[in-house]
């Protein structure tokens, strides 16, 4: 059988699924229960607006990120690779 994922709630003694799902009547069933996160995961521009000059780095990050995150060669002055300049 494949693997579903719905939601619930406990009350103490069972489970109240949210919504209808299509199981057959009084068949055991193994469950998984993971607590759901209810906060809510930090926007991307918020973490960027918290850590404005706080980050260091080379001085050319911004024109060499490729080289810097990838392992890229250097793009060097106006695009001219750095080694033949």
């Amino acid at each position: 059988m494949e693997t579903i994922t719905v939601k619930a709630t406990y009350d103490g003694s069972s489970f109240k699924i949210h919504e209808p799902i299509d199981l057959e009547p009084n068949t055991e069933y193994v469950l998984t229960v993971e607590k759901e996160d209810r906060e809510k995961p930090e926007h991307a521009l918020e973490v960027l607006r918290k850590n404005i000059g706080k980050i260091d780095g080379p001085a050319d990050w911004s024109e060499e990120h490729d080289h810097y995150i990838h392992g890229t060669p250097k793009r060097g002055i106006n695009g001219i690779p750095a080694s033949f300049s």
